[in-house]
């Protein structure tokens, strides 16, 4: 029976990818898009239809609006420019050079943005033809077609809110550091090889790759908050995420520092322990519930696709504060032990140094604080987006109450 389990899961968890979706809906609109133009085209087989719904249609609704948009912007100024050229020159190898050059210029201004080659595209094709006007304008109909069909697909199917797959990307990050942290804490005890310390720098030195993983799950979560009817307070889950997410890259910086400074303390001391007995045990301490405040925290900002968020800021916050005591022992435990031993005593500030900044940077006013300015910003910005209508709407409202006084 577990032979036959495992695949069902696997398989369930696959159709909730992005790829997956992604697939199922293009190509669904695609076909649409294609039947459509059978019926629209004048074309015997009109593939540029089902073509742009293929790239029109994306993961997340407002994706799909600007992406066609851009495409139709695109083939439009392709094929307005090859008409024109079509009427002055015929094709050579000058003018398809100087349609080609034209076309990637053009494209810029019209923001086709990455369509600009598409542009230069329609413009070639339609110019290659001997029946230039009635292909351009078929080409210009299936364009339409299908940029419309995949716009309508995504607005009457909502695509998913990609929240909780960004979520769990944020907490997988978390779980490589609590690791890290653990590793870490199991070292400093005693004596570290350089090797085994020289590994540890590069497991930190990977988050950054897996930092833009995260990073790029979480764009896509935030376009599938935009535009979306499901979504109430959008604004409010995309900031959460971000800043989360901002920490925790700070702290993985942080975090690779730290592995610098115990492997070349390591290198120093490769025939003894990397600090006294009872200065490591503390140390050993700090680390662990480091280890653990990263997993909370992560928790914490993920709870809008969980019901225990109560519960994981009780955790977040005990753990922080039993990592903050154990950090304030290991400052007069290292001070003791550098003025008995001062070798290597700028490492032993650095360490400690890098130890606060994490706990900084996971602090629970700094966190409320950041979520504070980050609303403040996107509230200004929505001012000055909208300050023209605002002005606008006065001075109607303004001439209005004119008349009416007039008319009293």
């Amino acid at each position: 029976m577990l032979e036959f389990t495992d695949p069902l899961i696997h398989l369930a968890r696959r159709r909730r990818e992005p790829a997956v979706v992604q697939a199922l809906r293009s190509t669904a609109a695609a076909v649409i898009s294609y039947v459509v133009a059978l019926q629209l085209s004048s074309e015997p087989a009109p593939l540029t239809a089902p073509l742009t719904a293929l790239l029109v249609v994306q993961v997340t609704l407002y994706t799909t609006l600007v992406t066609g948009v851009r495409r139709v912007n695109s083939v439009i100024a392709g094929v307005l420019l090859a008409i024109g050229f079509s009427a002055l020159v015929g094709l050579t190898w000058w003018s398809l050079g100087l349609i080609i050059l034209a076309a990637l210029v053009i494209g810029r201004f019209v923001k086709a943005g990455e369509f600009v080659p598409e542009v230069a595209i329609s413009a070639m094709l339609v110019l290659g033809v001997t029946r230039v006007s009635a292909t351009a304008w078929d080409r210009v109909l299936e364009t339409l077609i299908g940029a419309g069909v995949g716009m309508l697909f995504n607005v009457l199917l909502v695509p998913p809110v990609w929240v909780e797959s960004a979520g769990e990307a944020i907490e997988e990050l978390a779980a490589r550091m609590k690791r890290l942290l653990i590793d870490l804490a199991e070292e400093v005890g005693g004596h570290t090889p350089v090797a085994r310390a020289a590994a540890r720098l590069h497991e930190a030195r990977r988050l950054d790759h897996d930092i833009v993983q995260v990073d790029a799950s979480l764009r896509q979560a935030e376009d599938s908050l935009r535009f979306n009817p499901r979504v109430k307070e959008g604004l409010l889950s995309r900031i959460v995420l971000r800043t989360g997410l901002d920490a925790l890259e700070i702290c993985a910086v942080v975090l690779r520092v730290v592995c610098r400074s115990v492997t070349d303390l390591a290198k120093e001391r490769t025939e003894e322990h990397l600090f006294e007995p009872e200065t490591g045990i503390a140390l050993r301490d700090v680390f662990e519930h480091m280890a653990q405040a990263v997993e909370s925290f992560a928790v914490l900002i993920t709870t809008q696709v969980r019901a225990n968020a109560e519960e994981a800021e009780n955790r977040f916050a005990d753990e922080l504060a039993a990592a903050r005591a154990s950090r304030d022992r290991v400052a007069v435990l290292l001070l003791a032990q550098v003025r008995r031993d001062p070798r290597q005593w700028q490492l032993h500030g650095a360490l400690l140094a890098e130890v606060d900044r994490i706990l900084d940077e996971l602090d629970v006013e700094k966190r409320s604080q950041r979520l504070v300015e980050e609303l403040d910003r996107h509230s200004r910005e929505r001012r000055e987006r909208y300050r023209f209508l605002g002005r606008l709407q006065r001075g109607l409202r303004l001439r209005e109450s004119r008349r009416a006084d007039r008319g009293v």
